[in-house]
């Protein structure tokens, strides 16, 4: 018997005992909440972890063009940014004056490819491409 049957008698505590199981239901305790955000956690990461395996089935690949494109504009993408914050400091700092790249170019480059692939990713994960 629970404190409001005691209370108020059998008839006027059965819709407090509703109300209580209701909120029992709806309040849980730590530990419940732990394993439900595990839960999600989980069911979170299976993005994630389905692109990793597009991108080892697609690195598989025989073609150069399906396997190669990503690290062949990473590469580049990679050499264009070195050069302005890396090797050009370097030769005018031995007394050289490097090419100038045009900067606002190079980043247009690399954030449309960046945007390309997130992109892509999206459309895989939405299902809409194959």
């Amino acid at each position: 018997m629970s404190f409001w049957t005691k209370a108020f008698g059998g008839v006027a505590a059965e819709p407090i005992d509703a109300l209580g199981s209701a909120v029992d239901k709806i309040f849980t305790n730590d530990e419940e909440r732990m394993q439900a955000q595990a839960m999600l956690d989980k069911i979170a990461q299976q993005p994630a972890i389905l692109q990793t395996e597009i991108n080892k089935i697609e690195a598989q690949h025989r073609s150069l063009f399906v396997a190669g494109w990503r690290p062949a504009i990473g590469w580049v993408c990679a050499i264009g940014l070195a050069f302005p914050f890396i090797l050009n400091p370097l030769i005018e700092w031995a007394g050289g004056t490097g090419p100038k790249i045009p900067m606002d170019q190079l980043m247009e480059l690399v954030v449309a490819l960046l945007g390309l692939g997130t992109l892509r990713t999206f459309e895989k994960l939405a299902g809409r491409a194959k």
